[in-house]
């Protein structure tokens, strides 16, 4: 006999005098209960027409699966698997939720700054009102408002020449780079190679260790790689879909994901120094913000007015460029989070800078420009001082060689080797003119030591400095390569590509 509710056989059996259907009694008084009717044919039954039926204790037989070993194994195992899968989904929800937080206090801050900023202004404007009725002067526009920027614009000095004044890099800012330029300068010319440093074998060695989604598949593309300069397990990628990842390349996984930009990331650089966990990241947004961990603390708006191309930290770590497809860089003070002076380059060709980094020692600023010219500027003064010419399109990326002697650059028809002491070009690659593998090279950067050329396009691929640049080894990579990094002491390779993947060779 069997339960026409449960279909076991019933401890306590009742059976209904209308229907004739066999029931557990606890069963069927719960169905009574909430229903009033029979749970199979559906007509009305009562309590009143359940009759108890005398039987037998039944003795429940154990499944089959808990009679054996192997039967009680594979049971715990599907348990396991069952609370496994109920973690991870615990786990991701815990991740949106944060996410979701970190958003709202992000916006929350944003909402407090503009708050403030408003609030200042007003304040601003009408001590600037008071003190214009009280002396009958001009009326004065609210600083920080477009009408206050213009106003202020034009109200810049204007000496005996009838020439205007040009605002430069305040003399304590240019002494505090003058020292450090003096400091590295000694510390070169007594640098030693790290015994660690991997050699072309171990570099021709190197393998697809991971392939990491650490950006959206909704768009594709890493613009630029960036390894933490006191925790080298931890690389930040810039990513066309308006973030920036944080990998950890001892887990294989991404850590974290930043994000607040309206656009793609275009650079990113780590600050290093005493604010080693921060990082400047740029956009095709206009802006530049800074990163404290995973929390954008400042953002400098309002200073270029085209797509930011690239970001770089000068050496003393207190002070950082933008380079921007605007014809203009910036030199900002990193702990005010404020731009101190601004170039505007004319003479540069439509689609203005492309790419830009600062010299190993800090005093020179190399921008790569949309009409193939490569422009070295004295950051002290602000003036161009050298360009030199030779590639066929647009400059996609520039990397100065630790030694300060050679400055490489790459473009559409492939790579160029600068001497800065001749400002001559000493040496053409074109890695990618035929064949199968036909594409613009897209990256290039030196390792710390110098030994080794990283360039990526069709594939990626590292070059022997010391060995007359010699190709060490080149890597098949399934979407054509947009960014390159060596790890520390050359042990590993680091490759973005136009797709949301991140890949470690090592």
């Amino acid at each position: 006999m069997f339960c026409a509710i449960s279909g076991t056989t019933p401890e306590e059996p009742v059976i209904s005098a209308r229907t004739g259907h066999l029931f557990e009694r606890s069963l069927i008084t719960k169905a009574l209960q909430e229903t009033g009717e029979c749970p199979v044919t559906k007509t009305p039954l009562t309590l009143d027409d359940l009759l108890p039926i005398k039987a037998n204790k039944a003795v429940k037989p154990k499944p089959a699966a808990s009679t054996s070993i192997p039967g009680m194994l594979a049971s715990f195992h599907n348990e396991w698997d069952a609370l496994m899968l109920e973690t991870n989904d615990l786990r991701k929800d815990l991740h949106a939720t944060r996410q979701e937080l970190s958003h709202a206090l992000y916006q929350h801050d944003a909402a407090c700054r503009v708050v403030a900023r408003l609030i200042k202004e007003r304040d601003e404007a009408r001590t600037h009102l008071a003190s214009a009725q009280a002396t009958g002067a001009m009326p004065v526009v609210a600083v920080g408002s477009k009408r206050g920027a213009a106003a202020a614009n034009a109200a810049v000095a204007v000496d005996a020449g009838g020439k205007r004044a040009k605002g430069g890099v305040p003399k304590e800012v240019v002494d505090a780079m003058v020292e450090k330029s003096k400091e590295l300068l000694k510390y070169r010319k007594k640098r030693e190679i790290s015994e660690s440093l991997a050699t072309p074998e171990a570099v021709a060695a190197l393998g697809c260790k991971t392939t990491a989604p650490v950006h959206k598949t909704s768009a594709h593309g890493i613009a630029a790689i960036a390894v933490h300069p006191a925790d080298t397990t931890m690389v930040a990628t810039a990513g066309a879909d308006g973030s920036i990842a944080l990998f950890n390349a001892a887990k294989g996984m991404r850590a974290s994901l930043l994000t607040g930009h309206g656009k793609k990331v275009t650079g990113i650089a780590w600050v290093g120094g005493a604010d080693a966990d921060a990082l400047l990241s740029c956009s095709a947004d206009k802006t530049v913000k800074l990163w404290a961990g995973t929390k954008c603390v400042a953002t400098m708006d309002g200073v270029h007015k085209g797509e930011v191309a690239a970001v770089t930290v000068h050496p003393t770590a207190a002070y950082a460029a933008s380079i921007s497809a605007d014809k203009s860089w910036a030199f900002y003070d990193i702990g005010a989070a404020e731009c101190l002076s601004m170039v505007n380059d004319e003479a540069c060709g439509a689609g203005g800078f492309t790419c830009g980094s600062f010299h190993p020692d800090g005093l020179i600023l190399a921008t790569g420009c949309a009409d193939s010219v490569v422009k070295v500027w004295d950051v002290k003064s602000q003036n161009c001082v050298a360009k030199v010419e030779g590639h066929s399109g647009p400059v996609h990326s520039l990397s100065f060689s630790e030694n300060g002697y050679y400055l490489a650059t790459c473009a559409a028809d492939g790579v160029k080797l600068w001497d800065l002491r001749k400002l001559k070009n000493f040496k053409s690659i074109a890695p990618y003119s035929e064949g199968a593998k036909a594409a613009a090279t897209s990256a290039v950067a030196f390792d710390f030591s110098g030994h080794y050329l990283a360039v990526g396009g069709g594939d990626a691929r590292v070059y022997n400095v010391k060995a007359d640049w010699e190709l060490v080894k080149a890597w098949e990579v399934a979407k054509p390569v947009t960014s390159v990094a060596f790890a520390p002491d050359a042990a590993g390779l680091y490759v973005g590509a136009a797709d949301h993947n991140l890949r470690v060779f090592a």
